[in-house]
């Protein structure tokens, strides 16, 4: 059983760990601030979250740029992570790419998650009913990444698969799981949402603020062009259990399929009943 503190702390991650800027900083103290956090752990993982989709390589300069880390220290973790199988070297460019150590581990997370095999089916009939896409995501940091995403066989649709990142204050998916998280980690959230974008926080607050008033009167979001002008989506969250990340689903699509008459009359309502389905079938309802 946790402790008093460690279940006040589970959610107090710290900032520089927090935030998805371009370069990370870590603070000399951390672990003075928490005995249990392993610097050179959370540092060596660091390095690995630089890598972004269209980042075939990086060089230990560009490393240390990313991270704000010293260039001697970016070459003992990059060394560590290449002979564990993390990272891959190339001596003729002298660059490092991820390797198959990393992709066994998300492999790993994706295959023991139940959820994707029971909510498969419903996303491809939805999918298909909508001719738009429906997927599944989990919060990292300050985004939403795909876990499972299911697409149309029409020709017009959007082209993200598993792995994607996408804004958790702006998009559909993003909002439903601010909305179904308790008000203690959503306001701890949305105040490093702030903190990233003090100039828009306005903006983003009140579509965060309708959001919310939309799931306690319809049990779902909307996003019509606040992430990309050019889609709109619902959003739902889903019940989660101890100790499991928080999920949400969407359905979205190019805006000129779907209408925000059609998102709120038509296809919201569907993906609510979708999320019960999956959440009586996996013993949640």
């Amino acid at each position: 059983m946790p402790t008093e503190n460690e279940t006040e702390n589970r959610h107090a991650e710290p900032l520089g760990l927090l935030m998805d800027d371009d370069i990370q900083v870590f603070a000399d103290d951390e672990e003075s601030k928490d005995r249990q956090f392993v610097n050179a752990l959370a540092r060596g993982l660091e390095l690995l979250r630089c890598f972004r989709p269209g980042d075939t390589e990086l060089s230990n300069a560009e490393l240390a740029r990313r991270t704000g880390l010293p260039k001697p220290t970016i070459s003992r973790l990059t060394h560590t992570l290449t002979k564990l199988g993390y990272l891959g070297f190339s001596e003729s460019r002298g660059t490092y790419r991820l390797a198959a150590g990393v992709l066994a581990l998300g492999y790993a997370l994706l295959s023991n998650l139940d959820v994707r095999k029971v909510a498969r089916p419903y996303m491809e009939e939805l999918s298909e009913y909508a001719q738009v896409s429906v997927s599944i995501g989990a919060r990292d940091r300050l985004s939403i990444v795909y876990i499972e995403s299911c697409r149309s066989s029409a020709n017009v649709t959007l082209r993200l698969d598993v792995g994607s990142r996408i804004p958790l204050a702006t998009s559909a998916v993003g909002r439903a799981l601010l909305c179904g998280l308790p008000q203690g980690e959503r306001d701890y959230l949305m105040d490093h949402i702030r903190l990233r974008d003090e100039e828009n926080w306005p903006r983003v607050k009140a579509g965060i603020e309708q959001a919310l008033r939309d799931y306690h009167e319809r049990g779902f979001v909307v996003s019509a062009g606040d992430w990309q002008k050019d889609v709109h989506a619902v959003g739902v969250p889903m019940t989660g259990v101890d100790g499991e990340r928080a999920m949400a689903f969407n359905c979205g699509g190019p805006a000129f399929l779907l209408s925000r008459e059609r998102l709120i009359g038509e296809v919201g309502p569907r993906l609510v009943e979708l999320v019960h389905k999956v959440e009586a079938d996996l013993g949640r309802a």
